[in-house]
């Protein structure tokens, strides 16, 4: 699996978790649920950006290895 890939695969499943946690803080709205999410999913949206980030960043280093190889 490539680089792009795995970022599309991970963009995919967190935009799916977003989703689904949209669906339950519209049912579960108490303090609990400001917890759990300040707790869990801010840090884990804030880490799959850095990821993303990173991710792209590699890509685009692989892609100059492959050029400076091929020269």
């Amino acid at each position: 699996m490539g680089v792009y890939e795995g970022r599309g695969q991970l963009s995919r499943g967190m935009k799916d978790l977003l989703n689904r946690w949209t669906e339950a803080k519209s049912s579960w709205d108490d303090a609990n649920s400001e917890r759990f999410e300040e707790k869990y999913m801010l840090p884990l949206e804030q880490g799959m950006r850095t990821a993303v980030s990173a991710m792209d960043t590699m890509a685009v280093l692989i892609a100059q290895a492959h050029h400076d190889c091929d020269e």
